[in-house]
């Protein structure tokens, strides 16, 4: 995959999406780099806007990484193979295929024992300097390209990167069949962990977050209670015992899908003695948060960035109808300047929209 400023020597016919400045985002050439031996080209088809692509176009920046020079945005993509680097056997041209984002190093201690989400010299799409996928064509790994079933449409096949986040997550925290699951968080990454966590076999389910409809949705998707909860803080001890109530029995696990002072106090708070709190949102940076006493109750707090090996399992469970990710994607764009634009505004906005998808 290019780096930011690297020289491209293919066709200049190709397009991409890229990001400027603050809201400045353009459909420009994007010259793609040579195929390598183990290289596929891949023709885009489904691309979705994920909400750190908002961050980066809304303020050049998304936790610790910064735009510093323009670039190609996008990362939630689904593609059709038209060319294969000379050492390539298991894809040929035409295969419908979903694109993992990120390439480790594999020379390092973290990739040579499996864990190559935490490489420190990752290369990720549309994370600084790296170049993303919302383009019409991009030259990506093949051994990160996930053949699609005959049964999973290319949509789907792009909704395997958000879902992989709520796969990895329910993973970490071990989610089965004798786990009760609180999910803070209804957004598109916590409606995602839901529809995982109720693949793993979760017999209850509680969702909490601020939005009637985003509530709405996720008892839509299969939440067996919800919860609203407000964004003041002196509110924790009041909704925990709400939250509680709901669950019926202790809560086992949650799964915090915002990352905020607020939700991290609550998870802490409603997850009983000897449980799981899985942190996935990354909204707060430092935080003030009640860790002692949830560490005197010996309540675990698990980590999760991105995720791993998780492709093969996301397409078999929405091939085998374990979950469906259709209901999710509530917008559809073209790839025109305008609607790029369009398309990215309404993301941002938020109200109804939840997945916003590119077809190109």
């Amino acid at each position: 995959m290019g780096k930011g400023g690297k020289a491209c020597d293919a066709s200049t016919q190709n397009r991409a999406a890229w990001l400027h400045g603050v809201n400045d985002l353009r459909i420009q050439p994007y010259p793609l780099p040579p195929l390598g031996p183990t290289d596929v080209r891949v023709r885009m088809k489904a691309v979705g806007i994920c909400g750190s692509d908002v961050h980066y176009l809304k303020t050049m920046s998304c936790g610790d990484y910064k735009v510093k020079e323009p670039m190609v945005i996008g990362h939630e993509c689904a593609g059709i193979i038209e060319e294969v680097g000379s050492e390539i056997t298991s894809l040929v041209p035409g295969d419908r295929v979903a694109l993992e984002p990120g390439q480790g190093c594999w020379r390092c201690d973290r990739c040579k024992e499996g864990s190559y989400n935490l490489c420190p010299d990752m290369e990720f799409f549309a994370t600084p300097p790296i170049h993303g996928s919302l383009a019409d064509q991009i030259v990506h790994p093949g051994n990160l390209c996930f053949k699609l079933p005959d049964n999973v449409s290319l949509e789907e096949g792009a909704m395997c990167e958000p879902l992989s986040v709520g796969v990895y997550g329910c993973r970490r925290a071990k989610v089965g069949a004798e786990t009760t699951v609180l999910i803070i968080g209804a957004g598109p990454i916590g409606l995602v962990t839901l529809l995982a966590a109720r693949a793993f076999g979760a017999p209850r389910i509680v969702v909490a977050d601020v939005d009637d409809h985003r509530l709405s949705v996720a008892k839509t998707l299969g939440a067996d209670q919800v919860v609203k909860v407000s964004f003041n803080k002196e509110d924790v001890a009041s909704e925990v015992e709400e939250i509680k109530k709901a669950m019926r029995k202790g809560i086992d696990v949650t799964l915090d899908c915002a990352g905020f002072e607020k939700t991290v106090s609550t998870a802490f708070g409603a997850t009983r003695n000897g449980g799981k709190v899985c942190l996935i949102g990354m909204g707060h940076c430092n935080m003030n948060v009640p860790l002692t006493p949830a560490a005197s109750r010996e309540v675990d707090v698990l980590g999760v960035f991105r995720y791993k090996n998780t492709w093969p399992q996301c397409i078999e469970f929405i091939s085998s109808g374990k979950i469906d990710v259709k209901p999710l994607i509530t917008h559809r764009f073209g790839f025109s300047q305008e609607e790029v634009v369009e398309a990215f505004e309404t993301s941002a906005r938020g109200g109804n929209a939840i997945k916003v998808m590119f077809n190109l």
